[in-house]
């Protein structure tokens, strides 16, 4: 179906989206919930080619939070196997596609070999410019402010110096603008602890589909819904 294109007025410079609802997509197909996680997993792509399409320059995707450590074992193993063979069927063509790849949160926890791809594929596609796509994987946005301040800490910036703008140069998010639209899907209605401080200002959309289900389509409606939003950031709107 030809989407009308002329009702997109505005375009987010960054949209983030928690990918929620892959455990319920399998359950309704009786299928294991790492098959949810699967396809979940390969719906990143024609997303991000939807965000390519409309000119968003930004995509941050909520792939592993701090907290899913906290998940069963063999879903956990299971979700970090479906990463790393995604990632290594995928760089190549990401690259090609000008896709600049970068990692929010940190690298404990995962095997060695998946350590040096991930920087393996970020120090490949570092120079590409076509849309940048934030992987926020081991990542809490608790976790990440702790980590700014004791970075802060550690390079004695004088409490006279601390500002927004500085606070914001030591998150895993520095040199990134901040989210115009957090998408989530499934319809839940949480931030559960996904860029808590870049967000301050973020519109949000909620949709009850499914992540696996959430395609271009999907895509449009929600910038359709943003470009009808007033952004004020916490003022008055000016006649």
């Amino acid at each position: 179906m030809e989407l009308d294109k002329s009702a997109l007025t505005k375009i987010p410079t960054h949209i983030a989206i928690i990918m929620d609802g892959n455990g319920r997509w399998a359950q309704q197909r009786h299928l294991p919930r790492t098959e949810g996680h699967r396809a979940g997993v390969e719906n990143m792509r024609r997303v991000l080619e939807g965000a390519v399409e409309f000119g968003v320059k930004v995509m941050t995707i909520y792939a592993f939070s701090t907290e899913n450590w906290g998940r069963p074992e063999d879903e956990v193993r299971g979700l970090l196997g479906i990463f790393e063979q995604v990632l290594a069927r995928e760089v190549t063509e990401l690259h090609k596609n000008g896709v600049k790849l970068r990692h929010l949160g940190t690298l404990d926890g995962i095997s060695d070999q998946m350590k040096e791809a991930v920087q393996r594929a970020i120090a490949l596609t570092q120079n590409n410019d076509r849309i940048t796509l934030n992987i926020a994987f081991n990542y809490g946005g608790r976790a990440e402010i702790l980590h700014a301040l004791a970075r802060m800490i550690e390079d004695r910036v004088a409490p006279e110096a601390v500002d927004a703008r500085l606070f914001a140069s030591y998150l895993y998010t520095a040199g990134i603008p901040d989210p115009d639209l957090i998408v989530r899907t499934a319809g839940e209605m949480r931030l559960s602890n996904f860029l808590i401080w870049q967000a301050a200002y973020a519109e949000y959309y909620s949709t009850p589909t499914y992540w696996p289900d959430f395609d271009k389509q999907e895509l449009y409606q929600a910038l359709v819904a943003f470009s009808q939003r007033q952004r004020r950031f916490g003022k008055l709107e000016t006649a």
